[in-house]
């Protein structure tokens, strides 16, 4: 089954510095039926103006992945971490028992795009963990890159749950697939372009969950960034 979720059905959170659009319930937006799908539990997809951003505060039980899309992102933490990412790269924190961060576009002119994702971690309580990986535009050029995994995944990022990311920069009439096995669904994101998902089109920013499937075949219809985010029923 492929259920497509058009970008402009998502709840849309303007406050003049943030442009936000949320994929399930998240402040200001509730909505009971929208909650989650599988462990993930936030999908926001941000535009930060120049020079503002999310000053500090706390976290707790969740794992939180930030994928760059356009921009740079400025995270400081009560850890000690002070980094600066830029697009294709990822990062990751842990909140456990508990984190502060701010997250910042410092760039003068520049907007920042970001997908923050949340994840529910597999146990409350843990200790807070952050991460971060720097990768390149040729290791997702049509190809699937897996960019964050479980701890007994192959991804460079592992997180306390069993999700896999995969990214690609798929060019222009190029296919790829994917092999769901049983009892494994996919939440896919059309970042940038647009492709063909089992003969469903996908453009900027929409979504797709596809739940009881064997493969998706996806093909691209103009040059297409494209998320996957595959984990259990």
């Amino acid at each position: 089954m492929l259920q497509k979720i058009s970008y402009d059905s998502l709840f849309l959170a303007q406050h003049g510095w943030l442009t936000s659009r949320f994929h399930f319930s998240f402040a200001q937006y509730h909505n009971p039926n929208n909650m989650h799908f599988g462990v993930l539990r936030v999908l926001n997809d941000d535009t930060i103006l120049p020079q503002t951003g999310f000053d500090t505060h706390p976290h707790r039980d969740m794992e939180i992945v930030s994928y760059i899309i356009n921009g740079e992102i400025t995270h400081k933490d009560s850890m000690g971490h002070d980094k600066v990412l830029k697009r294709g790269e990822v990062q990751y924190m842990s909140a456990g028992t508990g984190v502060f961060h701010s997250e910042h576009n410092k760039h003068q002119t520049e907007n920042l795009r970001l997908l923050q994702m949340w994840f529910l971690p597999s146990s409350s309580n843990l200790s807070p963990v952050y991460g971060e990986e720097h990768y390149t535009f040729e290791e997702r050029h049509n190809k699937l890159l897996p960019i964050v995994s479980s701890y007994q995944g192959h991804a460079s990022i592992k997180i306390h749950q069993d999700v896999n990311l995969y990214v690609t920069e798929l060019d222009k009439d190029l296919e790829i697939n994917f092999t769901l096995t049983k009892n494994r669904q996919v939440y896919c994101v059309q970042i940038e372009g647009s492709a063909s998902f089992n003969e469903i089109t996908l453009s900027h920013g929409d979504a797709m969950q596809v739940t009881h499937e064997p493969q998706i075949n996806i093909k691209a219809l103009e040059n297409a960034h494209i998320l996957l985010i595959e984990m259990a029923e």
